[in-house]
């Protein structure tokens, strides 16, 4: 009995010892460097969530990515990861450009883009060709593209981010729907703009209802278009619905029935879109995508609205790089002149 119970105090001495030693190692902690192990520590803008922005960068306009990622860069103290996707031969240009400027400071990963994935999907329009360009159509192939993250947000290049982009990025999209857009009905502000310059915002713009596929759709040719030059897409979704299978479906649809060209009023890359999307899209925040002000070289926005503007988006023909076009000012706030010389902005002087 008696040696029962020294081998109780034993047990229990060594039990206190063990808890002593525990709360001091809690205590005093012991850096693991003198231990010789390695201690990974991530900062706090690794342990921040990245928001992945899908920008392109094409010949001939290479100035219009730089001022966009200048402006989203300059707007936020967000930990922004830039994807930038441009052709082979375009790639060293883009990279030098980062390299030697001010933006050589933002996270980001260059992305080759094939252009053979389009093969036999694009119907030849000879009314606007710029519109047939391959980067035009990377918008739908973002999961072939970018890989690691759940949620993307893809920005047309010829657009302006005077908001936080975080703010962008928290958009609630709702369960099932693999993204968000901006209707065209959204914003009274820009009806008048719209009306002004004989703009469409309904299918009947963009789809050839004369053809029997279209009608067999059964989508009201009035029914309110949205525009992808700014999405914010839930890449879980946009797999599991296999939504570039359903647009490439529709590309080789126009090819063999001619079911909308650029002769209509959004060219060939939103139509199969609006298709795809129907009914199954979540809405961005209005002041979100401020656009047209690439429509008309004459119809402006009042200068009370365009401050408001979180995103400014100059689709249409009137770049703000190039002249004529309006509101130019408000984008040159953010372009980064060429250190190779290649690109330089047209103006009345120059």
């Amino acid at each position: 009995m008696a040696l029962l119970r020294k081998i109780n105090q034993i047990l229990l001495f060594l039990l206190v010892l063990t808890i002593c030693v525990i709360l001091y190692n809690k205590v005093h902690k012991v850096p693991a460097t003198l231990n010789n192990e390695t201690v990974d520590l991530e900062s706090p803008e690794e342990l921040e969530e990245e928001i992945p922005v899908v920008l392109c960068a094409a010949a001939g306009r290479m100035g219009a990515a730089v001022a966009a990622i200048s402006s989203i860069y300059s707007n936020t103290d967000a930990n922004v990861l830039f994807y930038i996707v441009g052709l082979k031969n375009t790639i060293p240009h883009i990279r030098k450009w980062i390299e030697n400027s001010k933006l050589k400071e933002i996270k980001y990963k260059i992305v080759e883009f094939n252009p053979m994935v389009l093969k036999g999907k694009i119907r030849p329009d000879a009314s606007r060709p710029e519109l047939l360009q391959p980067l035009n159509f990377v918008r739908y192939y973002l999961p072939l593209l970018i890989h690691k993250h759940d949620k993307v947000i893809y920005l047309d290049d010829d657009v302006i981010v005077q908001g936080d982009i975080q703010e962008l990025y928290d958009t609630k999209l709702a369960p099932g729907h693999a993204a968000a857009f901006s209707d065209d009905c959204d914003l009274p502000s820009t009806h008048e703009m719209v009306r002004s310059v004989g703009m469409q915002n309904t299918y009947m713009g963009y789809l050839d209802y004369r053809k029997q596929t279209i009608r067999d759709l059964g989508i009201s040719p009035s029914t309110c278009s949205f525009n992808p030059g700014v999405i914010v897409a839930n890449m879980t979704e946009w797999k599991h619905q296999r939504i570039t299978k359903q647009l490439e479906k529709w590309m080789q649809r126009n090819v063999e029935e001619n079911l909308y060209s650029s002769t209509l009023g959004g060219g060939v890359a939103t139509p199969p879109m609006l298709i795809v999307f129907h009914g199954k899209y979540s809405t961005i925040k209005p002041l979100w995508h401020v656009r047209h002000l690439g429509w008309s070289p004459d119809a402006r926005y009042s200068e009370h609205f365009l401050q408001e503007a979180k995103l400014l988006h100059w689709n249409g023909r009137y770049k703000p790089w190039e002249y004529p076009s309006v509101h130019n000012d408000l984008w040159e706030n953010w372009f980064i002149p060429d250190p190779s010389g290649k690109f330089k902005m047209i103006r009345p002087n120059s």
